[in-house]
């Protein structure tokens, strides 16, 4: 293996750490955190019969979470 080669496969593998989609993953978790963070206030929540006072950037965490967990089942059910 020659010099060149094997300068071209380490710089083809450092380069795969900054793909497009995982900058835009990085900027929409950083944009999420940023809107949950600028929403502290105290909500009501109704859940069918329970009322619920919680602050909204917890509400709107832990739905991110569901919503996190639910795309990514979906999206390994559909890979497999």
């Amino acid at each position: 293996m020659s010099p060149k080669d094997s300068a071209s496969s380490a710089s083809s593998r450092g380069s795969g750490a900054f793909t497009p989609a995982r900058i835009g993953i990085l900027v929409l978790f950083v944009l999420l955190l940023v809107f949950i963070f600028e929403n502290t206030r105290q909500v009501k929540i109704r859940l069918i019969i329970p009322e619920v006072s919680m602050p909204l950037y917890l509400v709107m965490l832990i739905t991110a979470v569901i919503g996190g967990i639910c795309g990514g089942y979906f999206v390994a059910r559909r890979r497999r």
